[in-house]
């Protein structure tokens, strides 16, 4: 759809926008609006946290966008003791500080609340519109990051956001803009949602599909028999369920102690550098010396062909490797090297996909409650159906095909996801900015 754009424009004198509809006019955050932090009671005291009636936050809870619960409670005594202060409902809530890409997100509150010190609460006065302010700060949040280092870990403080230079349309205007923006981005929100429901059934579908392959064969009339095995039940009757261990002579680890990085040698990989089924070096990787790299690698180094599986973190991503290259393996990594006689290393990958396998991981990585790492000497035990090898090329040829075409299907609305969210970032802009004029769209 195209929408009418302002005629008459002037020249902004604002730091992110050259130019605005003539009407409009401008100013620094702290001229109509009310900033300050938070505080956090005392850890030590249980007493402050046990039965809480004072809603709390803590700067995760901008990941909400719209806050309706709070991440907890806190008693009247901690709230009397502590520099937390009261949030009306509607008022903004932005991020001073966090993890990864917490720092500078904001939230509206649809709850009075208190929170940390690394939350500024935003009350605007009466100039200004909550909604269409969340609007402005939300299209700016690469701005205002880098008012504070960017990506580094330097937090924001008030006198920052304070500075933060703003649009002020009419305050019916505003409220225009943002009826419109509510709008159109749930209308894309639903979009993008269907599309991803779409994403994760073809992803069930493709792992059924691998897994009756790998585990009960392609044809529907072969004899079977009980593998002997919990939860692989019955394979075909011509399979053998081999112990991992008895086909790859060698399943091993990388090395425990963090090595000591230079700037230039043997590249030394992690977990994270298996990504799709294949060696990724766009996440960054390390050095080691030439020397340490003999030394860890002695008595078995990873080659051409072999298998690299990852053990902690996302437990299960898998690869055959295809580089040439030397390199060595963080403990993150287990390296096999499999007995192609018995087991080809495509139907081993299609195999590490099926959920038998994914059970098996999870059952022995799961301890306290938590998710832990998955064991060498588990995965040796792991017992796994094998057919034989015309048999293992015949499945290998029927799932690539198969996982293609889903795998096509998969891409191609992660690709309608990516426009998707690039159309409801360009909206936002042009619409808070005044490059485009959505008074008639939101009154028609």
């Amino acid at each position: 759809m195209r929408y009418k754009e302002y005629t008459d424009l002037k020249n902004s004198h604002l730091e992110w926008l050259d130019v605005m509809p003539s009407h409009w006019d401008g100013g620094r955050l702290r001229w109509f609006s009310h900033i300050y932090a938070g505080g956090t009671p005392s850890k030590e005291k249980e007493e402050y946290w046990d039965d809480g009636t004072v809603p709390w936050l803590n700067s995760g809870a901008v990941n909400q966008a719209l806050i309706n619960e709070p991440s907890a409670y806190i008693t009247e005594s901690a709230y009397a003791n502590s520099s937390a202060k009261w949030i009306p409902k509607g008022a903004l809530v932005m991020a001073l500080a966090g993890q990864g890409k917490t720092k500078g997100m904001v939230a509206q509150l649809a709850i009075d609340t208190t929170c940390n010190q690394s939350m500024a609460a935003i009350v605007p006065n009466n100039m200004y519109n909550a909604r269409y302010l969340y609007w402005w700060l939300n299209s700016n949040y690469q701005n205002i990051r880098n008012m504070a280092g960017g990506d580094l870990r330097d937090g924001l403080n008030l006198d920052i956001l304070g500075n933060i230079q703003c649009p002020i349309p009419g305050i019916e205007e505003q409220k225009q803009i943002a009826a419109f923006l509510d709008r159109e981005t749930q209308k894309i929100d639903r979009l993008i949602e269907k599309q991803q429901q779409l994403i994760k059934l073809l992803q069930e579908k493709r792992q059924v599909v691998i897994s009756h392959a790998v585990t009960k064969g392609l044809n529907p009339n072969a004899k079977m028999k009980d593998s002997g095995v919990e939860w692989l039940g019955e394979i075909p009757e011509h399979w053998e369920a081999w112990k991992l261990s008895h086909f790859s002579p060698i399943v091993t680890c990388g090395v425990a102690a963090t090595p000591e990085y230079v700037d230039d040698g043997v590249i030394f990989l992690s977990a994270q550098n298996i990504k799709n089924k294949k060696v990724d070096l766009k996440k960054g990787f390390k050095y080691i010396t030439k020397e340490k790299h003999t030394e860890l690698t002695k008595n078995r180094a990873p080659t051409k062909g072999d298998i690299l599986l990852s053990r902690v973190g996302t437990i299960g991503e898998v690869c055959i490797v295809d580089v040439d290259f030397e390199f060595s393996i963080f403990v993150s990594l287990t390296h096999l090297r499999l007995n192609n006689k018995v087991c080809l290393n495509e139907y081993f990958i299609f195999l590490c996909e099926s959920r038998y396998v994914r059970n098996l991981h999870r059952a022995v990585t799961l301890v306290g409650g938590g998710v832990g790492n998955l064991n060498v000497n588990d995965l040796k035990e792991y017992r796994l159906p094998i057919p034989p090898l015309e048999e293992q090329k015949q499945i290998v040829k029927d799932l690539r095909t198969k996982s293609s075409r889903m795998d096509t299907l998969i891409e191609k609305a992660s690709q309608t996801i990516k426009l998707m969210k690039e159309r409801r970032t360009a909206l936002i802009s042009a619409a808070v900015t005044g490059k485009i004029d959505v008074r008639e769209a939101v009154n028609g």
